[in-house]
């Protein structure tokens, strides 16, 4: 074990890099994980802008070590039970977004569409190193699910407003 590391020390790491063990779902961790983002925003929702962006920073933040030790711990860059990226890159598509049930579908299928499919330059963020690269795809997917919610509630108009 190196230094400085601890058992449970190291299972704080999996439980939150998983998601609280949503990443260990046999099937879909992503998408259960990205429910968890979900669960995220809404208690984000709750805060003025410029202290859910600022946790949304630190999420990011410390969600680049997380990820980088976790893939450490598992022996993978990039495990597919570990959804902290999934979840710390939710609050990105929903900044400055009323949260109801319409934007929470569209918001999450936007992201679970780029998610998935990693157009370019997402399918290459995933190459940075260690938790940088399981981060930033994620985080691009958000910004572009960002950008398509907000298409879709401009095209929806009063459909989306609550």
């Amino acid at each position: 074990m190196p230094s400085g590391t601890s058992k449970i020390g190291n299972q704080i790491v999996l439980f939150l890099a998983t998601g609280c063990g949503l990443g260990w779902i046999p099937f879909a961790p992503g998408t259960f994980g990205s429910l968890g983002g979900l669960v995220l925003v809404y208690g984000l929702s709750q805060l003025p802008l410029w202290g859910y962006i600022a946790a949304e920073l630190a999420f990011i933040i410390v969600g680049v070590w997380i990820c980088t030790r976790a893939g450490q711990l598992m022996g993978r860059v990039d495990p597919g039970s570990v959804v902290w990226d999934e979840i710390a890159a939710f609050p990105i598509v929903f900044a400055g977004v009323p949260l109801n049930p319409w934007t929470a579908v569209f918001g999450f299928v936007w992201f679970r569409l780029f998610d998935i499919a990693k157009p370019f330059p997402i399918n290459r963020l995933e190459r940075l190193p260690r938790g940088w690269g399981v981060m930033s795809d994620d985080l691009m997917a958000g910004i572009y699910a960002a950008a398509c919610l907000r298409a879709t509630i401009w095209l929806g108009g009063s459909f989306f407003v609550s």
